[in-house]
């Protein structure tokens, strides 16, 4: 076992005859299969974990021979989506990066050289409009056990808000099985780290232990732990930019949906004298309370693990809250039911706790009418320049 996904050759029988690919990077999707030239295609990260590529290797592995690194076949940093044609002569390829929205061109699958453009936006961004799109910074820190993190910087601009630091807001997710922080478009047209950019906030995104795309022993810091090391890594994060002189302590605030809403408000609660106020939507509050498939798969059963059901659970740090926090849900929400908020609620009345309430009686895990939607936007943005 390497740690990290890969390709094995099996016979019939189901007997494995060998690796296909190794390395500390994982593949993420085979493209094509060429038996009869005895080639394999596939995505990958062999290139780092913020970016996605096609490559090709050789399908039979020769025994007692080292394995051959697979051969790129797409050009330009960021991510690659492909398709293959069925003759294995060609793929569509559609590339976007932080710089770049996404273009679609056909390329060989021989050298992967363009063959000719498919598709490029019509309408770039005009050049005096693209400081309002401002691609994030991608940096690199270490969590406190030495691993590699990484984050994206959305920095004020200087010359119209001065020199850092400036109030700052931790937009998290933190969840297994997605990436935050990668070398896309994305990222740069994220419209709430753009908008909050643009009024002089800095936005910061990282990807804690327990995050995608980067191996099991990353992945699985979580496994039996949520709320401890992913948010010990965004508490880095937070401290990073006190160092760097880009933020400071006690006007850093965060944002989360979901199982991000659930760290924005964990967070909040663990570490009160260095974050001052949390929006937390849709929050699962006590893994005891959410869907058995999701939650046993990384938490064990409740009699097995009652240390990490009792700790990962919101209520258990309440007693320790100091910022403001805002709580916000949909009342039909089939997939964190509201009742997660409602025993939120019912333990800080308890522990004499403020907090805030914002409700949606007929949306269910995102806000998707264009009214509820807006109304939500100005209500978290007024509650932020209320209390950052």
């Amino acid at each position: 076992m390497t740690g990290f996904r890969h390709l094995y050759l099996h016979d019939a029988n189901g007997t494995c005859l060998g690796p296909i690919t190794e390395g500390d990077w994982m593949v993420e999707q085979i493209a094509g299969v060429n038996e009869a030239a005895g080639m394999i295609y596939f995505t990958a990260t062999l290139d780092g974990p913020l970016e996605s590529h096609l490559y090709r290797a050789k399908l039979f592995p020769v025994e007692k021979n080292a394995l051959q690194a697979p051969v790129r076949l797409t050009n330009g940093k960021g991510k690659h989506s492909v398709v293959l044609d069925h003759h294995l002569q060609n793929f569509v390829d559609i590339h976007d990066s932080l710089d770049s929205p996404p273009r679609v061109s056909l390329c060989s699958l021989i050298d992967g050289k363009e063959i000719m453009p498919l598709f490029e936006q019509a309408f770039p961004i005009p050049r005096f409009k693209r400081p309002e799109l401002e691609p994030p910074k991608i940096v690199q820190i270490q969590a406190n056990d030495g691993t590699t993190l990484y984050g994206a910087l959305y920095e004020p601009d200087r010359t119209r808000f001065g020199p850092p630091p400036y109030k700052t807001l931790i937009s998290v997710y933190g969840g297994p099985c997605v990436q935050y922080v990668c070398d896309s478009w994305i990222s740069t047209v994220d419209m709430r780290a753009q908008y909050l950019r643009n009024k002089g906030i800095l936005v910061w995104k990282l990807d804690n232990r327990g995050s995608a795309r980067r191996g099991i022993k990353f992945e699985g810091a979580l496994k039996g732990n949520p709320g401890r090391f992913d948010a010990e890594d965004q508490l880095t994060g937070a401290e990073w930019l006190i160092k760097q002189g880009l933020a400071k302590a006690g006007h850093i605030g965060l944002y989360g949906w979901s199982y991000g809403g659930y760290m924005s408000a964990m967070i909040l609660a663990r570490f009160p004298d260095v974050f001052r106020c949390a929006v937390s939507g849709a929050p699962v509050t006590s893994w005891d309370g959410y869907d058995t498939f999701y939650t046993e798969k990384y938490m064990g059963l409740p009699s097995e693990n009652p240390t990490g059901y009792d700790y990962g659970s919101v209520m258990h740090h309440v007693h320790k809250l100091k910022g403001r926090l805002l709580l916000v849900h949909g009342m039909i929400d089939e997939n964190v039911h509201f009742r997660h908020t409602a025993r939120l609620v019912n333990a800080l009345v308890a522990a004499g706790k403020p907090y805030e309430l914002l409700i949606f009686p007929d949306e269910r895990h995102m806000p998707r009418r264009q009214t509820d939607r807006i109304y939500m936007e100005e209500r978290i943005w007024e509650f932020f320049e209320r209390n950052l």
